[in-house]
């Protein structure tokens, strides 16, 4: 039997919306080591799509535990920086490391039509008790009353729901957020960041959350990056304590300084066209 690269069988659990990789999985050539308590790290990393530079020359650090939002315009590599972190895309040049285990939500629940909630949640879980498992952390995120429910059943928060259960189940140290709320509601997504905040804060893996809401970082995140020209063209640190009102000076003026940073006056617009 052929023996199979651990790195694409992590790129296959990632394109079925499960656990990405595991702890040391390989990146692209010359492979960077990242130092005690980083969880990713990238030096260098570029990407193009045929004569379009996408990531260039790009360096990150994420630190364990850390809660980072990144926010662009429409078609400045959050997306695709977010996917050669999840071992997705093979095709970036450059250094990266992941030293955790990774989950990655996407903007779709991605939940298979033809299981059942829990049934979708313990799917692939190696666990000596994968399905209590899987009850737990729907308990967790408040669906345990629809684990025998179809996916077609669910509301757009309940399915967001179950995919954050099925990417927290495998524990992972790096937990990838691709625009999960913006499909949702307003206040289904002010439930959405609460939920998300209290999981983090319980099980504390590191997060990057790709986002076109500002408001939605500021409110969330540790530090917030703003991605231009395929590089982090900017860096924040938050150090407002949470729960956040929008108004705080500190806020208000990082609002400012962000959507100036991303070419946006304030009286025009407070989201950005998603990539």
């Amino acid at each position: 039997m052929a023996t199979r690269n651990p790195g694409d069988l992590a790129a296959e659990r990632a394109a079925r919306g499960r656990s990405t990789a595991a702890p040391g999985s390989p990146g692209p050539p010359g492979t960077l080591t990242a130092p005690a308590g980083t969880v990713a790290l990238t030096g260098g990393l570029s990407r193009s799509f045929g004569d379009r530079i996408v990531l260039d020359d790009l360096d990150l650090e994420i630190r364990s535990g850390e809660f980072v939002a990144m926010i662009g315009r429409s078609g400045t590599g959050k997306s695709t920086l977010l996917r050669a972190l999840a071992g997705l895309d093979r095709d970036v040049t450059g250094d990266l490391t992941v030293n955790a285990a990774v989950a990655v939500v996407f903007q779709e629940p991605r939940l298979v039509p033809w299981k059942r909630v829990l049934a979708n949640v313990s799917l692939g879980l190696r666990a000596s008790d994968p399905r209590g498992v899987a009850r737990a952390a729907l308990d967790e995120v408040g669906l345990a009353a629809r684990a025998d429910a179809w996916p077609l059943t669910l509301s757009g928060g309940e399915a967001q729901r179950a995919a954050l259960a099925r990417a927290l189940v495998r524990d992972p140290g790096l937990l990838l957020l691709d625009e999960p709320f913006s499909a949702l509601d307003a206040l289904t997504r002010i439930s959405m960041h609460g939920l998300v905040l209290s999981l983090w804060e319980r099980h504390r893996p590191a997060v990057l959350l790709v986002t076109h809401d500002v408001d939605e970082a500021l409110a969330l995140a540790d530090r917030v990056l703003v991605l231009a020209d395929g590089k982090i063209a900017h860096s924040a640190t938050i150090t407002v304590d949470r729960p956040r009102d929008r108004d705080h000076p500190d806020l208000v003026a990082l609002r400012i300084r962000l959507l100036t940073e991303l070419g946006v006056a304030t009286r025009d617009a407070d989201t950005l066209d998603a990539d």
